[in-house]
């Protein structure tokens, strides 16, 4: 992210994503330039997944405003872009990345001697008391010279000129000058550390490789005509600053230096204090007015007292002395303390110097003087000064957001601070802190790293992974200290926090201490009334004193266990005497609540403490169970028992030991306080994490079972991961199904064995071990069964968890629809795939799953299929019960599942009908339905073109007429009818013809008929007239000329306003008096909507006959009134007054006169004239009727009176 154009940028594959973190949503642009294909190439980013780390990139801004907030309502900018790879030196160059046309951009490539000198390997000392970390991915500077920090400025008097600057690791200072025609690389300065005046060789004890470490302009927001700038640098001991002189020529210069680190510590901090070992300064940051500069400082320190080793986290603040007057190469004190050392955390635990130097600061956020440190793991937390102390708040989210990639301030917008902290993460975008989440939501600082290594909100880091160490911590919005009995004080999303009080403690305090007094006496006298006088009953969760007390007791560490190494501390007895004793203290403890009615007091007000106190319950019987399971495992194979692959089992701790000792490390690293106690043995202790047995199966499955390792071996590991899963869930069952009654009402309650973390570790290990199953060819029948056989038990277990998961959320009212999707997605996956195995077992004739008996193929199939069947059965898996019923050709097992299988949407009974439906067993469907007539009913209201059959089955006449009739006029093209008979192979479900429909309107008409309804001939004249409407259409077909049109008239019935229209663009004199039909046959509803319409076709009408020829004919030859009324008759307009306005005339309801009168009758109303109001007036408007109005209103006259009137003699018609 950068601050002074408020772009933000991710670099995913071979694309960089560029785009304004102040757009909205709606309308942010989004940037993507493309890595050319020789840069990726040469630095080898196809094998790197997280190649993103080894490039820096500078956002240079052309403009000349100096303050950003003046930007903020700016869409565009002029920026350029460098980017530089950290390992290889690759540097790039776009000049404008907002241009129209976005060129490919400048390169520039290492020399090979330059490369070569960077390859080289380094003398890198490694972490006291740390075994040095092998470096898999390459993203630390370990093992070779890598660049650490880029900058770059505009250069004024220019059009799009830049200079860039590194600092490299061996020391180096490298100058770029990038311009539209190519990139010049320099070498500035060979060793910057060795720089200092006074060469007292001061860097000894804070020296090593990897230095400098951060470069960063002194203003940032300097004017780009400006033609010096200067840069600060941070090295191992001090802070150097430079110039750089733009123009006209480039020229750099050191103007000072200042040592943070020595024997004075009014300079900076003081070295060789007692316990201090090693100081690592990281990053600085300077603020806007480039007077104040901060530096995050690590110090590595050992207690004398107890010998353990930890980590000191603190900031530097350093200012401008306001005497001082800077000129070129000051040997005098520049910088002098502003405020002392600020320990940011006291004693963490001791990293490696690549984590170290993977942190980064930022400064400038709210509230005012906070600073966020940025971790190379994905955290961000948020430091300041509150009440004078300092408090830390750590950036999370309720759901998945995957790492902090980096951080920046919004724009303040009033003059002065700059407004709140703004974060970028990998999975949900940019979030903004608020100051209040900050101030309320900080706790003092705690004795951990600010790495989030373990974090179960958050994908897998491939840092985390690089070992067969498993490094790991609790989850990253802990930002509290963790220590073993002290529980967890966590911070609740954004908005606040939950704090322990002075309340707290003296409520846990008493309640420990009744707790302590009934296992000695067994009495609970008046412990209910002082335990809530205490406030114990007024936090609900995981922060309530009962809960912290369970939890102290099941995660209780013993004090006499011993660090002996290796699987053997599993099999001690004092390992299963220890969980059988706090067993049976946790059963005194809800006995205890029983005694004293805290229980009945839980179960009604916070039925979350007490459902977490329960759950602490059912893991430390789980986790019995899984030290047997682990013990059985290990006389297993130290006795050969069992074993089909002894001769590399034997040699194996096995998969569920190695699972044990992931899980192990994660705690014990979770503390300094844990450093020195063996994994198992953290393990077995720490029972209320028992789901991170499931986020290590997540996040770290290829590390407990290599893919390069034999598939016999594969196999066995799974199984035994898969029977460690299955034994945690069946042993939670047990305890919950004895202790039921002690339960709170579920509504609304979410298991720990439902939650995403548990979830998302069974299913990595389901579709690994479904994976297997696929894939593996050369496994013997034996593995492949007991694979099986374990995959379909795990199977149960995950469905059985997520549909929990489901329910809980149901019960909330929360949305559960993508939780819905991933369920059904999982057991569809599983479960066909079950199957489809259990098929493969019967094509080989495996017999040894049926005890080797001689049994025909069917009966094997049901044996065999009979588990899978009734986990399919329980879990709605419709398709896998479908096929095992047509495999086995069994109707009467198909009868009972749809009796027994009543779900949403009649369950299975649907499924089945849906399935014959597809396959036009339409027979056998309605057949099925007899039994089923009410499910049957259900399912046809969504397949009309079954139902009407259905209903006349049943003699609904009338019913299944309205269905025939619905159908012959849906504009759906999905249905069909048709029979058994006409299906073939080649012909594929059709557009319903016009000739369908005319044969489903006239089934309507024949339903109707037999219906005899009090309605049925309305409703048979409402047949007909459709029928006459669909015949037009086909009339239609032959007159229209063959183009897009007719074909798209042949596919599909036309509404009648579109009919209406059809007619009269089609210039035919036909079809420009049977649109009046059309009108006719529909309604009267229609025909008022539609007056408009019937209007211009009125016009229309007028328009098919000459009428000023027939005016001059009728005066040149002199017609009397029988030549009149035969020249007359042959008109359209006479032909539709006869067809709209005769004796003869039929309508469907209400006449053609109720929505548009022959006759205008009121024009010698004044103030009441409409000139629409009726067919004379529009006739009124034609171009003709000057001089043929006359005959025109005969026509329409004559044609409303009946055919065989006689005109008499002497009448005129207009008379």
């Amino acid at each position: 992210m950068d601050k002074g154009t408020c772009l933000s940028w991710i670099i995913c594959g071979n694309k960089i994503f560029i785009w304004s973190y102040l757009s909205l949503a709606a309308s942010k642009k989004c940037i993507a330039l493309e890595l050319p294909s020789d840069v990726l190439e040469n630095s080898d980013l196809g094998r790197n997944s997280y190649h993103r780390n080894n490039w820096l990139l500078s956002v240079v801004n052309w403009d000349s405003t100096s303050k950003v907030a003046n930007r903020v309502a700016k869409h565009r900018y002029s920026v350029g872009i460098v980017m530089c790879n950290k390992k290889t030196r690759t540097v790039l160059y776009w000049y404008d990345i907002f241009a129209d046309v976005v060129t490919a951009p400048v390169t520039s490539f290492a020399s090979s001697d330059e490369s070569l000198a960077a390859s080289s390997p380094t003398d890198v000392k490694t972490t006291p008391n740390r075994q040095q970390l092998p470096d898999k991915h390459g993203t630390g500077f370990t093992g070779s010279i890598s660049f650490n920090s880029l900058i770059a400025s505009a250069i004024p008097a220019t059009q799009n000129i830049c200079v860039a600057l590194a600092c490299c690791s061996s020391g180096e200072l490298w100058q770029f000058y990038c311009s539209p025609s190519g990139i010049q690389r320099k070498k500035v300065y060979q060793n910057i550390q060795n720089l200092s005046p006074q060469g007292t060789g001061i860097g000894q004890l804070v020296g090593g490789k990897g230095y400098p470490r951060s470069m960063i302009w002194r203003l940032p927001y300097s004017s780009i005509s400006d033609s010096n700038r200067q840069f600060f640098l941070l090295v191992d001991h001090e802070i150097q600053c430079f110039n750089i002189k733009l123009f006209p020529e480039l020229e750099v210069s050191k103007l000072w230096s200042q040592e943070i680190v020595g024997n004075d510590a009014d300079l900076g901090i003081k070295k060789d204090l007692a316990g201090q070992k090693r100081i690592w300064p990281l990053d600085l940051q300077v603020d806007d007015h480039g007077k104040v500069i901060t530096v995050l400082v690590a110090t590595f320190c050992k207690d004398r007292v107890s010998s353990s080793s930890y980590t000191q986290y603190s900031l530097l603040t350093m200012q401008y002395m306001s005497e001082v007057s800077i000129s070129s190469d000051v040997n005098e004190r520049v910088l002098e303390k502003k405020a002392p050392i600020q320990v940011i955390i006291p004693k963490a635990r001791v990293e490696d110097e690549d984590f170290l130097f993977s942190m980064r600061l930022q400064v400038g956020g709210k509230p005012s003087g906070s600073a966020i440190i940025l971790s190379g793991e994905g955290t961000a937390t948020v430091s300041h000064y509150y009440r004078n102390s300092t408090r830390l708040y750590q950036f999370d989210l309720p759901y998945d957001a995957g790492k902090v990639l980096d951080a920046s301030v919004l724009p303040s917008t009033e003059d002065g601070d700059d407004g709140a902290w703004v974060v970028l993460t990998e999975k949900a975008g940019i979030w903004a802190i608020p100051e209040k989440a900050v101030v309320l939501g900080g706790v003092e600082p705690p004795e951990r790293s600010l790495s989030r290594k373990g974090s179960s909100n958050e994908g897998s880091s491939q840092e985390e992974r690089r070992n067969l160490m498993f490094a790991g911590n609790i989850a990253p919005r802990r930002a509290s200290s963790d220590a073993w009995d002290a529980g967890d004080r966590q911070l609740t999303g954004m908005t606040g926090v939950t704090r322990r009080t002075a309340q707290d403690e003296e409520s846990e305090a008493l309640l420990g201490q009744f707790f302590h007094e009934f296992l000695i006496s067994g009495k609970v006298d008046g412990s209910l009334e002082k335990l809530k006088s205490s406030g114990a009953f007024e936090r609900d969760g995981e922060t309530n004193v009962f809960v912290r007390i369970s939890k102290s007791i099941v995660d209780t560490l013993a004090k006499h266990w011993t660090t002996t190494r290796g699987a053997e501390i599993v099999a001690m007895g004092i390992v299963s005497t220890q969980l059988m004793d706090k067993q049976q203290k946790h059963q005194k403890f809800l006995q205890f609540l029983a005694l004293s009615k805290c229980h009945e007091e839980l179960c009604s007000r916070q039925r979350h403490s007490l459902q977490f106190i329960l759950e602490h319950g059912e893991k430390l019987s789980a986790i019995i169970q899984l030290r047997e399971l682990q013990n059985l495992i290990s006389q297993n194979r130290s006795t050969g028992v069992g074993s089909t692959h002894s001769s590399f089992r034997n040699q194996d701790p096995g998969a569920l030991w190695d699972l044990i000792q992931l899980v192990g490390e994660k705690a014990r690293r979770n503390t300094v306080l844990l450093m020195d106690r063996d994994n198992a043995e953290v393990f077995y202790s720490k029972v209320s994490d028992l789901e991170q047995v499931f986020y290590c199966l997540e996040r770290h499955l290829e590390y407990i079972i290599s893919t390069e390792q034999p598939v016999e071996f594969q196999t066995h590991r799974a199984c035994e991961l898969s029977n460690a899963c299955v034994t945690i869930f069946r042993a939670a069952m047990d305890y919950k199904n004895e202790y039921h009654l002690w339960y709170p009402a579920p509504e609304g309650l979410t298991p720990w064995y439902c939650q995403l973390v548990v979830r998302n570790g069974l299913w990595s290990l389901a579709s690994f071990m479904l994976q297997l199953l696929k894939e593996t060819s050369e496994l013997d029948m034996s593995a492949k069964s007991e694979l099986y056989f374990h995959l379909e038990a795990l199977t149960e277990v995950l469905l059985e968890v997520s549909s929990g998961a489901i329910t809980a959320k149901l019960e909330r009212g929360e949305e559960h629809k993508g939780l819905l999707n991933e369920y059904w997605r999982r057991r569809d996956a599983l479960l066909d795939s079950l199957y489809q195995q259990v098929k493969g077992f019967l094509e080989a004739g495996y017999q040894d799953i049926t005890d080797g008996t001689k049994e025909n193929k069917e009966e094997i199939l049901r044996k065999l299929s009979s588990s899978l069947l009734s986990t399919a059965k329980g879990h709605e898996g419709y398709q896998t019960m479908w096929n095992v019923c047509c495999d086995l050709n069994d109707s009467g097992l198909l009868r009972n599942l749809m009796h027994e299988s009543i779900g949403p949407r009649c369950g299975f009974s649907y499924f089945v009908f849906k399935q014959l439906y597809e396959k036009k067993q339409f027979s056998k469907l309605l057949r099925l339905g007899e039994e089923f007539q009410e499910e049957l009913s259900i399912f046809l209201n969504d397949y009309r073109d079954l139902r009407w059959l259905h209903e006349a089955f049943l003699h609904q006449f009338s019913a299944a007429s309205e269905t025939l009739h619905a159908m012959a006029l849906s504009q759906d093209e999905g249905f069909i009818l048709t029979t058994e008979d006409d299906i073939d192979s080649n012909h594929a479900s059709p557009v319903p013809t016009l000739t369908d429909r005319r044969r489903l309107l006239n089934l309507s008409k024949i339903a109707a008929f037999a219906g005899k309804d009090a309605d049925s001939q309305t409703k048979v004249k409402r047949i007909e007239a459709d029928l006459k409407i669909l015949r037009l259409q086909e009339e239609i077909l032959e007159v229209l000329p063959m183009d897009d049109t007719k074909q798209r008239v042949e596919k599909q019935l036309l509404r009648p306003e579109e009919l209406i229209e059809l007619c009269l663009k089609s210039g035919s004199r036909e079809l420009a008096l049977q649109v009046f039909d059309v009108f006719a046959w529909t309604s009267s509803s229609f025909r008022k909507s539609h007056r408009n319409l019937l209007e211009e076709c009125w016009k229309k009408a007028a328009d098919q006959d000459p009428w000023s020829e027939l005016y001059q004919a009728s005066v040149t030859e002199g017609w009397g009134d029988e030549e009149t009324l035969q020249q007359l008759s042959r008109t359209i307009l006479f032909q539709a007054s006869n067809r709209c306005y005769g004796p003869k005339a039929e309508s469907i309801e209400d006449g053609f006169d109720k929505v548009l009168p022959l006759r205008q009758e009121n024009l010698e109303v004044p103030g009441s004239k409409d000139t629409r109001s009726s067919v004379e007036a529009i006739l009124m408007q034609h171009r003709d009727f000057p001089y043929g109005g006359k005959l025109m209103l005969t026509a329409i006259m004559l044609g409303c009176v009946q055919d065989d009137v006689k005109i008499e003699e002497g009448l005129s018609p207009m008379e």
